[in-house]
């Protein structure tokens, strides 16, 4: 039971599968955790049943939770399934086809057939303006008004509901855009609007405008979500405050989120690195590729220092799920993943040429996999790893959910007998193909950072990834496999830990030798003073943040830029030596006398949240509770015959406990499998953490 007198914090992580709902005690660090099934027709429906689930089973009044923290794909999938708002675009004159042109660059150059993505707003609802600005902000055409006005009106009758204002370098001067968002929010009060020099106040026109129409799409749909999600809270009892995470790992009050919905398209893969970030930290682990295996996807991250990388963009809406250059090219800041379709619910299938296929198709949470008993047919990979004993059917989700081992075989003899293999080893191919997609992304994110995967201990969380882990970190040669505690709900552990993080931008384009320092210093205080007033609103420790100041730079000449941080004091030869070393890292050299320019300069002020800092407890075993929970045969790879395994409960090991493979460790959410030849210990923060074979 938790501390009568506490605050408590609740968190909420809606995945394609399952929704998970921890409640976490700051004053002791306690995490009570429950899975519910995500219902897809209301997302909010699933995560309020579970909420009351987990206050009934934990005697807990809803008035004591002092905030809510949420994460959801919900806005991702609106983007993907294009069940948007419908939406128009006011653009500068002969600028309405850059939605349409893109970047004039094929992802697939040989295929014929190549189709890119459809631009979120058709032709025919895209206006022009008369208005003209130029690179450095001043003004060629004098904006008309009245007649960009009369281009929305005829929007606005033909249905339009939310508006996107993308005038042609409005990042060097904002005064067009807002002259006419005034003209129409005085028109139009109930017209959703946003602004490019808000949303993505920086150059290349295409993926400005793709963002700030992205962000006109889902905006009134975050706006109904949150609004339903607020008053199901308030109707819950929970007087506590909304807070969203972000896509570059931070948390922002619900107003800003309603404000920039765009923001969050990332937000659920964000907090599954945030665990790993807390979670390495705790264990004083220096790199880290973060591993979150859930029923739909599997995420990777890496992590350095405590700290996940952090990129300037992303690609959303792939025509091709996982092949650069094929979505729509979002301008925010956002934690840097890999996601490959490699989850408990991705499908096995025989291909025409007979080779065993996984994924990246997933049976979801409806009808999900076969074994789940609720219609599914189709063997999925946690249909394999139940049948390779790795999962225990009397002990899904800690008892609470009921799991047909028959339908699972089943459904793995209508592939396996396509392939001419039993059942083991047609189980063991899934396993092994699922657990080779997954190494191979990671191989190819560690080499693009000119690393080696020994560098990095491998850390899992999900409901899936610690049981793939040991046999995902064997095959790319890390040196330690870590389970954190509470893995099941890795996720939404990292957004109760993560702090504040508000993420600004200034186009700010000039050769190096041209700088203004002061011009960048004065910059730079504004952005800062921006970011403060946004952080303050979410209760963060303001006064021990930590503020970045960061520069897009590169070679005169070059389509793209690497971004370093700035030292303290900026000075020409301090941005250039930055610049030069990052180069040399990621490229191995720099050009001989090539002069340098900025593109953009960047801040971020991260400011801890209360109770992040809290050393994370769980739900202690029970007094009855055995280490050795008994034996089952479980099948590994490299075995002729299945093993007799060890099966313990993962939360009455001591600290400092060692444990020689093959073992199991149970816990309500997930389990973790560790192989022959390797052995785990216990550390102090309840991690275990697992040394692999030579």
């Amino acid at each position: 039971m938790h501390n009568s007198k506490s605050e408590l914090s609740l968190g909420i992580d809606i995945g394609g599968t399952f929704t998970d709902v921890v409640l976490l005690d700051s004053t002791n660090g306690k995490a009570s955790i429950w899975k519910e099934s995500t219902t897809h027709d209301d997302p909010s429906r699933g995560a309020i049943e579970g909420l009351k689930k987990l206050l009934t089973r934990e005697n807990v009044g809803a008035a004591q939770i002092g905030r809510v923290i949420h994460a959801t794909t919900l806005f991702t999938n609106a983007l993907i399934e294009r069940k948007g708002t419908p939406t128009g675009l006011l653009t500068t004159a002969g600028f309405s086809d850059v939605l349409e042109i893109g970047r004039e660059r094929k992802y697939e150059l040989y295929d014929l057939f190549l189709e890119m993505p459809a631009p979120l707003v058709a032709r025919p609802w895209r206006r022009e303006a008369k208005e003209r600005l130029a690179a450095d902000g001043s003004i060629e055409i004098a904006l008309d008004v009245n007649a960009a006005l009369k281009e929305v009106e005829e929007l606005v009758a033909d249905g339009m509901r939310s508006l996107a204002i993308c005038f042609l370098h409005a990042y060097a001067n904002p005064k067009h855009e807002r002259a006419i968002a005034v003209a129409v929010a005085e028109r139009f009060p109930d017209l959703s609007l946003s602004l490019s020099s808000e949303i993505a106040p920086e150059i290349r026109e295409y993926s400005r405008m793709v963002t700030t129409v992205t962000n006109a799409y889902v905006k009134p749909v975050a706006e109904i979500y949150l609004d339903r999600l607020e008053n199901a809270l308030r109707q819950s009892g929970i007087p506590g405050s909304l807070f969203l995470m972000l896509s570059n790992g931070g948390l922002t009050h619900v107003a800003e989120a309603k404000r920039s919905p765009v923001q969050l398209l990332e937000s659920g893969p964000a907090a599954g690195a945030l665990a790993g970030a807390w979670f390495s930290r705790h264990a004083a682990l220096h790199r880290v590729l973060a591993f979150d295996m859930g029923g739909t996807t599997a995420k990777l991250a890496l992590i350095d220092d405590g700290e996940p990388l952090v990129a300037w963009g992303f690609e959303a809406a792939r025509q091709k799920r996982f092949l650069r250059g094929s979505g729509l090219p979002i301008q925010i800041a956002t934690v840097e993943l890999i996601e490959i379709g490699a989850g408990g619910g991705s499908i096995a299938h025989a291909s025409s040429l007979g080779t065993l296929n996984v994924g990246p198709e997933s049976a979801g949470s409806e009808p999900g996999p076969a074994c789940y008993g609720r219609g599914g047919v189709q063997p999925t990979v946690t249909d394999a790893d139940l049948a390779l004993g790795y999962l225990n059917g009397d002990f899904f989700l800690g008892g609470a959910m009921r799991i047909d081992e028959a339908a699972a075989s089943r459904a793995l003899r209508s592939v396996t007998e396509k392939l001419g293999l039993d059942s083991s080893r047609g189980a063991i191919g899934i396993h092994d193909v699922v657990n080779e997609n997954m190494a191979g992304a990671a191989r190819v994110a560690i080499a693009e950072r000119g690393r080696i995967p020994s560098e990095y201990a491998l850390l899992a969380t999900g409901g899936a990834g610690p049981v793939h882990a040991w046999n995902v970190g064997r095959k790319l040669g890390v040196r330690h496999v870590v389970c954190p505690p509470c893995a099941g709900a890795g996720s939404t552990i990292g957004m109760l830990m993560a702090p504040a993080r508000i993420d600004r931008v200034r186009s700010f384009v000039c050769a190096l030798q041209d700088a203004s320092w002061t011009q960048m210093s004065d910059t730079f205080a504004e952005l800062e003073a921006e970011a403060r007033g946004i952080a303050s609103s979410t209760g963060a420790n303001i006064a021990k943040s930590t503020v970045k100041r960061l520069a897009d730079m590169r070679y005169a000449g070059q389509g793209s830029e690497i971004t370093v941080a700035l030292p303290k004091s900026i000075t020409a030869e301090g941005a250039k030596a930055v610049f030069e070393k990052s180069y040399r890292d990621l490229f191995g050299r720099t050009p001989p006398g090539a002069n340098i320019q900025f593109v953009a300069i960047r801040l971020a002020l991260i400011a801890p949240m209360p109770g992040a800092d809290a050393a994370l407890t769980i739900n202690a075993a029970s007094d009855d509770a055995v280490l050795l929970k008994g034996h089952r045969d479980v099948y590994f790879a490299d075995a002729d015959k299945p093993l007799s395994t060890p099966v313990y409960d993962r939360y009455a090991l001591a600290v400092g406990a060692r444990i020689v493979g093959p073992a199991v460790f149970e816990e309500n959410e997930s389990t973790f499998i560790i192989g022959p030849g390797s052995s785990a210990s216990v550390l102090p923060d309840g991690s275990i953490l697992t040394e692999m074979p030579n």
